[in-house]
């Protein structure tokens, strides 16, 4: 559905982006994750025809958004940090002006609003001036005029910011019931957002995609987490001995018995070979496991390492 190959921008001194690419499939839900000033708003812009790369190529449905910018802009909704509403205007008479605008006929008009606003809840809200909405309502008109037009493509650009929790999850709940007919990219710097919606996460730092996979490959450790009932000599040594193993660091547990974090060279289960360790030394276990990175984690290490 997207491809981005070798794309650059720059304003004035900074470099906004730098040769970034990557490829997102139909039907995926992928965040644009990144700190503020990362690249990601600059990288839908260009995705959307709004601004033009200084060098690199993008395709939307197979389609050059640099030469083909109106038919691309066609397939897609995009919703904005800062949706262009007009508070003086009822949701109906913004759906319908943004109706007229996606040159939907008139006939199917009614048909195409009204799946809209029952799909972001904004039945009742239809006669309301838009600038009598609460935030939380204004990004559902936003996201309303965004899938009108029934697109194959849905770009939001942080949709849940400066909403309260209810909001943050009512628009969580909505974009998984659009995921079933829209390819989803929306871009964010709130890593909640993102392990709450998505299957894969792209993180930009400093213009550049510093990593690309599916979350449950970006939490994927070698490391294993080793936890004894009681005290016990020489287990850093022989965990330091075992094949695989780079280093052995001793860690606080919650309920102060003697804990280990056992760091693997290569991305390989360490737990067996730990286990089978601790048999052959009537090691007293409490916990052994393989321990999981969370995308903070994730991110701190890209963010040390920038």
């Amino acid at each position: 559905m997207i491809e981005v190959s070798s794309l650059s921008k720059r304003y004035g001194s900074i470099q906004a982006l730098d040769d970034i690419g990557f490829r997102i499939e139909a039907g995926e839900i992928v965040g644009l994750l990144g700190p503020n000033g990362a690249g990601k708003s600059t990288a839908i812009k260009i995705i959307t025809g709004y601004i033009q790369p200084d060098e690199g190529t993008v395709t939307v449905d197979e389609l050059d958004v640099l030469t083909h910018r109106i038919d691309v802009q066609a397939l897609l909704g995009y919703l904005p940090e800062n949706a262009p509403l007009y508070p003086e205007l009822s949701v109906q008479s913004y759906l319908k002006l943004m109706a007229n605008l996606r040159q939907i006929p008139a006939e199917q008009q009614p048909g195409y609003i009204g799946e809209a606003v029952r799909a972001t809840g904004l039945v009742e809200r239809l006669t309301q001036p838009i600038g009598q909405l609460s935030k939380g309502f204004r990004q559902r008109v936003g996201l309303a005029q965004a899938i009108l037009h029934k697109p194959k493509l849905l770009i939001l650009d942080e949709p849940t910011v400066g909403l309260d929790p209810t909001q943050i999850i009512e628009i969580r709940e909505l974009i998984r019931r659009l995921s079933a007919h829209s390819t989803i990219l929306f871009s964010t710097h709130i890593l909640p957002e993102v392990e709450a919606l998505c299957d894969r996460a792209i993180i930009l730092m400093n213009g550049q995609v510093r990593a690309d996979a599916n979350l449950a490959e970006l939490s994927e450790s070698a490391d294993a987490l080793l936890i004894l009932q009681e005290d016990t000599e020489g287990v850093v040594g022989a965990l330091k001995g075992l094949e695989g193993v780079s280093e052995v660091r001793t860690v606080q547990s919650r309920d102060g018995r003697p804990s280990f974090r056992v760091v693997g060279k290569e991305n390989a289960d360490l737990c067996p070979a730990i286990y089978d360790l601790a048999r052959q030394r009537n090691w007293k276990l409490r916990e052994l496991r393989r321990d999981v990175r969370t995308l903070e984690m994730v991110f701190n290490e890209l963010a040390r390492g920038a």
